[in-house]
């Protein structure tokens, strides 16, 4: 049997705004690396601040605008419905609670505000700041965490109880982070302190990164009740048998991270292909606020997709 049979990739944009030719180009590459094989759409929507229903909408006609097909969807169904994230929770808290029940994981009261305003929190190479272990149990980590109860919010009165020493890390050092105990906690998962995290990328070849030095304790459930993006993408992504996950360079320090929750979770990893970024003509990113490279402007325009794909390659 023909093993690109056995191909499972996926696009998985967000519906917080337009798509750009950046986004297009990776979606691109993510389809030619699935032919022969599967190629899912999955709407990423649980930014409930940002999401618009017209953004799905336009997602969906700009993608098959441009080209792109798919055979599993959130418009066309498939064995692994709902392809949108909104309509995943129940899977998601579940994998929350077996995290908790492996203690993987602690409740966290940080806001992102009371972190970045850490003065000497490092930086990790993608502008996150390296969370400085405020909440991180000290001692028997998973000691102050055995009599929580089955739901996240649940996790309040601990998450007070593990502020009593809520200016300190776990070295002893400030941090120079005012706690707002009153907020209901995040949960963070503990990474491994010192341990390489490598993987070989089908494009951008071996990557290394230190946990706890490249990145820190990271949020794997918000404290407004949903699951951050490192969670819900790769329980995801395992959940629809992902065989490869192509997506841009800029999340390669995602991939460490949830290979950890992979690892944790007792589950298998895709392969992983991470596409170069597209920039503007002064050299920055692209992003959905590029509104003159967005799909549907360049589609307004009477721009043709195969003179925009030009120089791709296959």
């Amino acid at each position: 049997m023909d093993p690109a049979s056995h191909y499972r990739g996926r696009l998985a944009p967000s519906p917080t705004g337009y798509l750009h030719l950046g986004h297009a180009r990776t979606f691109w590459r993510a389809q030619e690396r699935a032919r022969g094989g599967t190629l899912i759409l999955r709407s990423e929507d649980l930014d409930a601040v940002r999401f618009k229903l017209e953004f799905v909408e336009a997602m969906i006609e700009d993608l098959r605008w441009f080209g792109i097909a798919w055979s599993e969807g959130p418009d066309v169904g498939g064995d692994f419905a709902p392809y949108h994230q909104s309509g995943r929770m129940a899977i998601y808290r579940a994998a929350l609670n077996q995290l908790r029940a492996g203690r993987f994981v602690y409740p966290c009261a940080c806001s992102r505000k009371d972190i970045q305003a850490a003065i000497t929190a490092p930086h990790t190479g993608d502008d996150e700041v390296v969370y400085p272990g405020t909440c991180r149990p000290m001692g028997d980590p998973w000691q102050v965490t055995d009599d929580l109860g089955p739901e996240p919010r649940s996790g309040v009165s601990a998450g007070r109880r593990l502020l009593k020493n809520d200016t300190k890390s776990e070295s002893g050092a400030t941090s120079g982070i005012t706690l707002h105990s009153a907020r209901a906690p995040a949960w963070r998962f503990r990474v491994p302190d010192g341990e390489v995290v490598s993987f070989t990328d089908g494009n951008c070849g071996e990557q290394r990164f230190v946990a706890g030095r490249d990145f820190g304790d990271f949020v794997v459930w918000r404290g407004d009740d949903l699951p951050a993006y490192q969670l819900a993408c790769m329980v995801d992504d395992a959940a629809m048998r992902i065989t490869e996950v192509v997506r841009g360079a800029d999340l390669l320090v995602s991939t460490a991270r949830q290979l950890l929750l992979y690892r944790a979770l007792g589950l298998p990893p895709p392969d992983f292909f991470h596409c170069e970024l597209m920039c503007d003509e002064r050299g920055v990113r692209l992003a959905k606020r590029h509104d003159s490279l967005s799909l549907r402007e360049l589609r307004a325009r009477g721009e043709s997709p195969v003179n925009l794909r030009a120089g791709w390659g296959t």
